[in-house]
């Protein structure tokens, strides 16, 4: 059974990150100093792991299938029809560019980050209403 609350409180998160982001971030400022650049480069970490989590609890709960990667995630939660494919596949994208900041085995494309920003916070919300308006994943649906 999902666990409303462990989700709504994941969901809230990740708007709490989003919202950090739209005010608090200054992309102008990244290449001038480590802790915007650190900013940028984390918050959207933590929202996109929050994500996963969401997804990780959903899938586990309603079994469209055992995923064999962290993006894969998405995917099952569109073939389950609780997010539309595009957005699955734009919040996959996402989880990539979140292992690519967790492995931190490559220097962090600076334009990508920005162009994240820029375009794809939104892709986030949309997960976010997507998995509010799911009958039974958090307490208020």
């Amino acid at each position: 059974m999902t666990d409303g609350e462990l989700v709504e409180k994941r969901l809230a998160f990740i708007e709490t990150c989003l919202r950090d982001l739209r005010h608090l971030a200054r992309p102008g400022e990244l290449a001038a100093g480590i802790r915007e650049q650190r900013f940028v480069e984390h918050t959207p970490q933590l929202a996109i792991q929050a994500a996963m989590d969401v997804a990780s609890h959903v899938v586990s709960d309603q079994r469209p299938g055992e995923p064999a990667t962290n993006r894969e995630l998405f995917a099952r939660l569109a073939q389950g029809g609780w997010i539309e494919p595009g957005l699955a596949g734009r919040i996959s994208n996402m989880a990539g560019f979140r292992n690519v900041l967790v492995d931190g085995c490559t220097d962090v494309d600076l334009d990508i980050v920005i162009g994240i920003l820029a375009n794809h916070l939104g892709d986030v919300d949309e997960f976010v209403a997507a998995i509010r308006a799911m009958p039974g994943a958090t307490g208020g649906a």
